[in-house]
């Protein structure tokens, strides 16, 4: 087994509609491909939906050399994980529930498996002698639940994660050794005009 560097992405800053990358968006995705332009990555996965996939093409378009990209289900918008009551903190389970209503009982369903699918296909050590790193532009749920994971902390708790448009956060999976976050919602490749979207609307900090 060989060490996996999984490079987490959300998608830039979408349309209203998600059809597609704003401005400021396909700005970013630029930017951030010119980061990782020189990061010897053996795959690009991404999701289905149009502005991760907008996304994933203006990133590769700035790498030295060609990089496949890959569309995966695994890779969407979906609620990981749907936790009872008493997983969550007295404090905070209203408001959490209340968030999850939103969701039909089919989408929780179908949520969870592909959240399961995404834990076998993109975390823990790769098969062979070389370490590998992969790409994942997605979504702000899948990249709270596979840091989530990483850190071994309790299942509801990617609810509480946020992570911002075009930023870049690192996972290590190594063998024999703890999975690690390196890089956390980094925005260092942005200017200051271009980060925080696609946060809450209180003040981030």
């Amino acid at each position: 087994m060989a060490t996996r560097y999984l490079y987490l992405v959300r998608h830039a800053e979408a349309l209203p509609d998600q059809s597609g990358l704003t401005e400021r968006g396909r700005r970013q995705a630029v930017l951030l491909g010119q980061r990782l332009q020189d990061v010897p990555f053996s795959t690009v996965h991404h999701s289905p939906l149009p502005r991760a996939v907008q996304t994933a093409r203006l990133v590769q378009e700035q790498f030295q050399t060609p990089v496949p990209l890959e569309d995966s289900e695994a890779a969407g918008d979906y609620v990981p994980y749907l936790p009872a009551r008493d997983e969550l903190p007295a404090d905070s389970a209203d408001f959490l529930l209340r968030f999850l209503e939103q969701f039909t009982a089919e989408e929780l369903d179908s949520g969870a498996e592909l959240a399961r699918v995404a834990l076998e296909r993109f975390t823990g050590p790769v098969d062979g002698n070389d370490v590998q790193h992969q790409l994942l532009i997605t979504h702000n749920f899948l990249v709270a639940w596979l840091v989530r994971h990483t850190l071994d902390a309790p299942k509801w708790r990617w609810l509480a994660l946020n992570h911002c448009n075009a930023a870049l956060t690192v996972l290590r999976f190594a063998p024999g050794r703890p999975s690690s976050v390196l890089i956390y919602n980094d925005m260092r490749h942005l200017p200051a005009d271009l980060r925080w979207t696609g946060f809450p609307a209180e003040p981030p900090i």
